[in-house]
């Protein structure tokens, strides 16, 4: 199945910018392997306030996205250490 990647507007313009150049090539690959191919696979649901949302781990990265229909909405890019904390305001 064929799925359509989406992204909210600041993960171009705060989250990526701020991840070093070497994470952001693995983050794009596992994109491009996992996420595009397999969402529901790779992507391991989020509980609590986050329901109904998965994130895919790229080392100490996460990748924040919701699934609907074939398309995916990627909330955030960031490091595990704040990612799920800074998510909320982007619903």
């Amino acid at each position: 199945m064929a799925y359509r990647i989406f992204y909210h507007p600041d993960v171009r313009k705060e989250d990526l910018p701020s991840i070093p150049s070497n994470i952001k090539d693995r983050i794009k690959k596992a994109i491009e392997e996992r996420l595009l191919k397999e969402p529901l696979k790779y992507g391991h649901p989020l509980k609590r306030s986050l329901r109904g949302y998965r994130k895919l781990r790229v080392g100490d990265y996460r990748i924040i996205f919701r699934v609907e229909k074939k398309a995916i909405m990627v909330l955030k890019i960031g490091h595990r250490k704040e990612v799920y904390n800074r998510v909320g305001v982007r619903f």
